[in-house]
């Protein structure tokens, strides 16, 4: 029987001391890792180069950080790929899905992210994989059978969407820094959704989902219906 663990997390820091403890026990050395870096904003990135910027090997935003993080689990450089909108196919996408131990959702537009996911006609290899799912923010919403977006400058609506069947215990709100707005959003989903809302703090909170059995890591509150 398939083993289902799901990693929701704030950033990709990792490696963070809140984290590493819990997440050494899933993350292993001989692990190999695919990177889903399909939730960049269109405004940001619309070429190869751009792409190069934010997730390639050479002075990117984002690789050295998220190589680094790995290499802490004892996970090396060459253990990494990374799926690339603008480089990769179909068929090499697919490829590094299958060859994986963990999927990595990175953060930014979780709809974005799941629309370019069924253009690559990746979301059956996904939903079929034997390791582990490892996201953040964007990454980690969409692991959800269905979640939520509360109101900020991509999402000016709060609005439901359609994740991965993976997690349908609860719903949950990223970045959470008690703010009216992010409140109100939870309020409304307990009303309308009758299930708890965990809230992971800014970049201080995560939770494990290991065959349905919830676990939360650093600071994540929860909040229940009725």
């Amino acid at each position: 029987m398939k083993r289902q663990v799901n990693i929701l997390l704030e950033g990709y820091v990792i490696d963070a001391k809140y984290l590493y403890d819990s997440l050494k026990k899933y993350i292993k050395p001989e692990h190999k890792v695919a990177v889903i870096a399909f939730s960049f904003r269109d405004t940001h990135i619309s070429s190869a180069e751009e792409w190069d910027n934010y997730y390639g090997k050479e002075d990117s935003f984002f690789y050295g950080g998220i190589v680094g993080a790995f290499r802490r689990y004892g996970i090396n450089e060459e253990q990494i790929s990374f799926l690339n909108y603008f480089t990769d196919s179909h068929e090499s996408a697919l490829e590094k899905i299958k060859g994986a131990d963990i999927l990595y959702f990175l953060g930014g537009l979780p709809d974005r992210m799941m629309e370019r996911i069924r253009e690559f006609e990746l979301y059956d290899a996904i939903l079929e994989h034997n390791g582990i799912y490892i996201g953040y923010s964007a990454g980690a919403v969409i692991q959800l059978n269905e979640y939520h977006l509360s109101p900020d400058h991509d999402y000016p609506e709060f609005s439901y969407y359609e994740g991965f069947p993976f997690v349908d215990e609860f719903y949950l709100e990223v970045h959470y820094r008690g703010t009216e707005t992010q409140n109100a959003s939870i309020e409304r989903v307990l009303r309308e959704k009758k299930k708890p809302v965990y809230a992971t703090e800014l970049m201080s909170g995560g939770i494990i989902v290991d065959n349905g059995k919830i676990k939360t890591l650093g600071k994540v509150k929860k909040y229940e219906c009725c």
